[in-house]
């Protein structure tokens, strides 16, 4: 990459070089992306939340979020694709929960703490 010319001197110097770098590296931008996209819809988030609270079936994900399991089982599917949730079955039941990523885990503290910041009633439990 040749080295930039900005229009505005600030006194930027060798930093501004590697930032350049870095923003060349469009496709790691884009998985990020793609990660914060899953969370873009409010359903999606609420259950990758309740999911790293607890383990449950579709049936129960779907009692607790008052949808139906075909509604449900659509918001998994890209939740798992992405690797925030991970399934394990036992007999004919398939059990979701977060993933054990530091991807996962870093989601769902940004998550809690956004509602603590910008939501005055949010009586959130913490589980680290």
């Amino acid at each position: 990459m040749s080295e930039i010319h900005l229009p505005h001197r600030h006194g930027e110097g060798a930093e501004t070089a590697l930032i350049q770098a870095q923003l060349g590296r469009v496709d790691q931008f884009q998985t990020v992306t793609d990660v914060f996209r899953q969370l873009g819809d409010t359903t999606r988030l609420r259950i990758f939340w309740l999911l790293c609270h607890c383990e449950e079936c579709v049936v129960n994900i779907s009692a607790l979020m008052e949808m139906s399991s075909p509604a449900v089982s659509h918001h998994l599917r890209p939740l798992k694709s992405s690797g925030l949730i991970v399934s394990r079955r036992s007999g004919k039941e398939v059990y979701y929960k977060a993933a054990d990523t530091p991807q996962s885990r870093l989601l769902h503290q940004m998550i809690e703490q956004v509602m603590e910041i910008t939501c005055p009633d949010w009586e959130g439990e913490h589980h680290g």
